[in-house]
């Protein structure tokens, strides 16, 4: 792809976008920045237009480079689209131009802990190993460095403009509804997850998850919960993955606990294998990782009860994880607080879970009626604050109280982070 003198419009000033904005100018490209902001406090030193996208300027681009964030069907880009003006991402972008093997990972629940392990797997047999996408640094920050592998988190925003990426290994960890109310339906949103295999080398597969299955095309290697005489699986009686039904990483040697961890454990054992990691770095990566903040971390133990922040749990699939994770380390009743803004999701999946596990249900923020209306022990309240006071006076000694929101945090929070941070504080708070 030939960059120099196209005039090229990135829409979205965010860090993806600022950085699509750096390597196109490096790559002698005409570039005009646009977002729907009225202002940014960031000064650039190209054409700028905030605000409603200019159709005129979208129309006469040679290229339209569309930050994650915003809507591929949003009708001005439609318009340029049917005008025959292509429009790519910046995983697109970095595809063009990267000749470095990479892992790409992708999925609705799980893709952080499981790029994470990755990368320490790597580190741990001595490899030099890059880490970006849709976490930490974009991918074509990472362009200019040197490197053995570049481990790529993928989100579908990402996936939905990106046509050339030739991952050496790739996986779909799972797929559950999310972003619907950006893709539409939960067909469209699959198929975009499932893109991720369109080019690879190593098909790395849950074989448990139907949804998450290559179509028309075999596996290299599956994991799954499931038994299987090939690939990863799980020993539950004795707590054991398994290769090949043999063992292969004792769990009690593991910081991450949890099935849904067994299986993020997995996956990135089979993509670091098909990648050339050897079996003694692959443990060594899965033993010392103790996971990440906001993803079923234990933030206290007070008074016997563990508190778990949870808050990355954005969709119902991955609060259905966390839970079922936990159960077998449940000696006490399991409280759960969830609710946010919904993001069009159907939440009567979570009834069954919710009757059979939880045992009190506090609910708040946009979409937290709809969330109480499935279990008949319910409280709701209006702040994290008052859930966490609530919460304690309902547990005692062994039990857990688990922040699982199923939603996403922006009606009442700048992000997932902040809202975890604010039950941390909470929970410390209460502690004393």
């Amino acid at each position: 792809m030939s960059l120099v003198n196209k005039n090229i419009v990135v829409i979205g000033m965010g860090l993806t976008g600022l950085s699509c904005v750096r390597f196109l100018l490096a790559k002698g490209a005409n570039v005009t920045a646009m977002d729907s902001r009225n202002e940014l406090t960031l000064k650039l030193d190209i054409p700028l237009v905030l605000g409603e996208l200019s159709i005129a300027k979208l129309i006469q681009a040679d290229l339209i480079v569309l930050s994650p964030g915003v809507d591929f069907y949003t009708p001005a880009i439609q318009q340029a689209i049917n005008a025959g003006v292509h429009v790519v991402g910046d995983i697109e972008l970095f595809a063009q131009f990267n000749d470095v093997p990479v892992i790409a990972i992708t999925g609705s629940n799980g893709k952080s802990t499981v790029t994470h392990l990755v990368v320490d797997m790597c580190k741990a047999a001595g490899k030099k190993v890059l880490m970006g996408g849709n976490i930490g640094v974009p991918a074509l920050d990472l362009l200019e460095q040197s490197a053995d592998v570049i481990v790529l988190e993928l989100s579908s925003f990402q996936l939905e403009t990106t046509y050339s990426l030739t991952p050496l290994a790739a996986t779909v960890l799972n797929i559950t509804e999310d972003h619907l109310d950006r893709h539409g339906d939960l067909a469209s949103y699959q198929q975009i997850k499932l893109s991720i295999y369109q080019n690879c080398q190593f098909m790395v597969c849950n074989r448990d998850d139907i949804l998450s299955y290559p179509t028309n095309c075999e596996a290299t290697i599956t994991y799954g919960l499931s038994q299987s005489s090939s690939g990863f699986s799980w020993d539950k009686d004795n707590a054991c993955i398994l290769l090949d039904d043999k063992p292969y990483i004792d769990s009690g040697r593991c910081l991450l606990v949890g099935a849904h961890n067994m299986l993020n454990i997995q996956a990135a054992a089979a993509l670091a294998k098909v990648f050339g990691i050897d079996d003694d770095s692959i443990r060594q990566g899965a033993q010392k990782f103790g996971g990440l903040p906001h993803r079923c971390q234990t933030v206290s133990m007070f008074n016997n009860v563990r508190w778990i922040n949870d808050s990355k749990a954005t969709n119902v699939g991955a609060t259905l994880a966390a839970i079922n994770g936990l159960v077998s380390n449940l000696k006490g009743k399991l409280i759960l607080i969830a609710g946010g803004e919904g993001k069009g999701a159907d939440f009567t999946v979570l009834k069954q879970c919710f009757t059979q596990f939880v045992s009190v249900l506090i609910t708040l923020g946009k979409d937290g009626d709809k969330i109480a209306a499935l279990h008949n022990n319910n409280i709701k309240v209006e702040t994290i604050q008052e859930a966490v006071l609530v919460a304690a006076k309902h547990s005692q000694s062994g039990d857990i109280v688990l922040l699982s929101p199923a939603c996403a945090s922006l009606d009442m929070f700048v992000s997932y982070q902040q809202r975890g941070d604010c039950f941390s504080h909470a929970v410390q708070e209460l502690a004393g």
